[in-house]
């Protein structure tokens, strides 16, 4: 999509008062007014003004560079373990950024029951203990009309989190004088809340919905977020009399019929005027009374990174006048990147409290952010590091990578600009006082960054090694993991190998250490969670580390042949089950597949996204489970590996 694109992407987020970092010290509650009310933004006002306004987002819009876009995925961690009680069994909990805010996500579970989302139903099966593991009850969703996407779950209630299809309630559209067809996307953003008092007989008691495409959730306690991108017709817009509602959301609790947000209650960013909508609401599950409020504005959307008592919305911006280059300036003359505008980063500040949320800063830094984990709020400045320029470039304007840290104004208070020239950010990590930086292009420079004097950042120290890390995970205040591909160079380019797993020693800050390592693979290798932090099992406590990979190996010939740039065949879809301690490092104790002989013996040179494949591995007191769409797999961590099976399909 281009600045002449005939379409609008809307970003809804659906929030209900959930903080998203726990602090060092109390958190001191904001003061929160309606939003809307008094937050020092424009109104949009009326459908001609929003016309307008439209008009010129247009003009200045332009989709950021695809070199840089990475998942956001997906938000200090949480992935260790959690207990209903003294006398109940520890259980993993999903691995989270944010230590205390919960993440949907395909499979969870609380200590007895095991939840699991698929494309057609949501499963609960009685995991705990594991010899009496049987399939409670399934909710199905076979009319077509939603789509599970992941979940969570709490005492109380189930969520489950999806796309519906069915739009024939919306309010209707006006028809078309000049016969232009209207393009409506045919998604709404559905959260459906379950009381499972009762686990064989799951009973829906709340729809809460937007209309657009499923983006990201929070959620604690009671309290729920729920993201959401949603398509409008620029075009008809644009050329069309008839003014078109605005987009639809709905409370069962409090409305049969949907509702439209009037344009008279949306407010804008006058100056970063981009073709989106930011929708916020937010609602107490635990409150009966509790309306879903809503505030719709005019112009974010792309990254949400949330603290306790703020959200964050992190948009990319691009200047109006490219960057001009000389096929000399590029380290690949023959194949010269496009002049790319330079980018900065605006982020916005939300209060938030009790469901309620208002706006309450604006900011901006030069560069573009990676995702979630960019951006850090901690003793109340906000930590955000960001890569500027194109790594393909020779001159002043190839990529560096800086860190800046903003005031309680979102005022730049502190920089350190200029990281690692002509790479780029592949992850990063805020723990404290401290940040942790890889890099990439050949080589892979893990950056140690003190961040104690906020108005100073600087380098402590760095280790260049080959490969990367697309993911970082602290395992204590000394140590940290990395998670990424092994890489091979050959003339001046690197090309990425096996999966890399790498215990980091940081004791010495100023020497940074790479204590262990373990390949896994050829290339071709990948695992989930090299995009998703969500698929990782790590106790620190259990000395245990876990997720779901895709093996390919070379074959004999090709490692006689030695080249970096084949790939390997299929050779192992499961789960890799580590030991991880600080003396040995990795070892592997156990791989796990769902896959049979045959299988295996129809696979060929690759393989595909069965309902075979492991995609979760959680624990419930000392048992590791296994989950796949086709079945549940139980076995003891320690001691004998006997195997209990639960197929889950009809």
């Amino acid at each position: 999509m281009n600045k002449k694109t005939a379409g609008l992407i809307v970003t809804a987020v659906v929030l209900c008062a959930l903080p998203f970092l726990l602090p060092a010290g109390p958190v001191k509650e904001p003061t929160v007014t309606a939003a809307g009310e008094q937050d020092g933004l424009p109104v949009v006002g009326s459908y001609e003004q929003f016309k307008k306004l439209l008009e010129k987002a247009q003009t200045h819009y332009a989709i950021p560079e695809a070199e840089w876009a990475r998942p956001a995925s997906a938000l200090a961690t949480s992935g260790g373990t959690a207990s209903k009680s003294a006398a109940a069994p520890d259980f993993s909990a999903t691995n989270t950024q944010v230590q205390g805010v919960d993440e949907a996500d395909i499979v969870k579970t609380d200590g007895t029951y095991l939840y699991q989302a698929t494309a057609r139903e949501v499963r609960i099966v009685k995991a705990y203990p594991a010899s009496d593991m049987r399939l409670t009850s399934r909710i199905s969703y076979d009319d077509g009309l939603f789509t599970p996407v992941e979940m969570f779950v709490d005492d109380k209630r189930l969520v489950v989190i999806g796309q519906a299809n069915n739009l024939v309630d919306l309010a209707p559209l006006p028809a078309s004088k000049r016969g232009i067809p209207y393009y409506r996307n045919n998604q709404l953003t559905k959260a459906l809340v379950y009381d499972i008092a009762d686990k064989t007989q799951p009973r829906l008691v709340r729809q809460l919905e937007v209309e657009g495409q499923y983006l990201s959730s929070r959620k604690i306690g009671s309290n729920l977020y729920v993201t959401a991108n949603h398509y409008v017709d620029t075009y008809r817009i644009l050329q069309e009399k008839a003014e078109l509602p605005g987009p639809a959301y709905r409370d069962s609790a409090f409305d049969e019929q949907y509702q439209t947000v009037p344009y008279s209650d949306i407010r804008y960013f006058p100056e970063s005027l981009q073709p989106n909508y930011l929708m916020v609401a937010g609602v107490n599950l635990d409150d009966p009374k509790q309306k879903l409020s809503l505030a719709t504005y005019l112009g974010a959307g792309e990254n949400v990174y949330a603290s306790p008592t703020h959200l964050y919305v992190a948009v990319t911006e691009q200047k109006a006048e490219p960057v001009k280059q000389k096929p000399s300036e590029s380290f690949a003359p023959g194949l010269v990147p496009p002049s790319l505008p330079a980018t900065d980063t605006t982020i916005y500040r939300f209060a938030m409290n009790d469901g309620k949320i208002a706006f309450s800063a604006k900011g901006r830094v030069p560069g573009r952010i990676l995702n979630q984990f960019s951006l850090d709020e901690y003793d109340g400045y906000l930590r955000i590091a960001t890569t500027s320029g194109n790594m393909w470039r020779t001159d002043a304007d190839t990529s560096k990578n800086n860190v800046y840290v903003l005031d309680s104004k979102l005022r730049i208070h502190g920089k350190l600009e200029g990281i690692a020239p002509t790479e780029r950010i592949y992850s990063v990590r805020f723990m404290g006082n401290r940040a942790y930086m890889v890099t990439f292009r050949n080589v892979d420079p893990l950056f140690v960054l003190d961040l104690a004097k906020p108005a100073a950042p600087r380098i402590l120290g760095a280790l260049k090694i080959p490969g990367y890390s697309d993911y970082l995970h602290p395992y204590d205040e000394n140590h940290i993991i990395g998670f990424g591909k092994e890489a091979e160079s050959d003339k001046d380019m690197a090309f990425y190998q096996g999966m890399k797993i790498a215990l980091f020693d940081v004791s010495d800050v100023t020497q940074p250490k790479e204590k262990f390592k373990t390949v896994i693979g050829d290339r071709g290798t990948d695992s989930e969670l090299l995009h998703n932090h969500k698929a990782l099992l790590f106790s620190r406590e259990k000395e245990l580390l876990a997720f779901p990979v895709t093996v390919y190996e070379w074959s004999e010939e090709q490692k006689a042949k030695q080249d970096i740039r084949g790939y390997g065949r299929f050779t192992f879809q499961g789960a890799y089950v580590y030991r991880l301690d600080l003396e040995k490092g990795f070892t592997l104790t156990d791989k796990i597949t769902h896959l049979e002989q045959e299988d295996q013996n129809k696979a060929g040179e690759g393989w595909y996204d069965s309902s075979k494949n492991i995609k979760r591995i959680l624990t419930i007191d000392h048992t590791l489970y296994t989950v796949s769409d086709d079945f549940v797999k139980a076995r003891q961590l320690q001691g004998p590996k006997e195997e209990k099976t639960l197929p889950l399909t009809k």
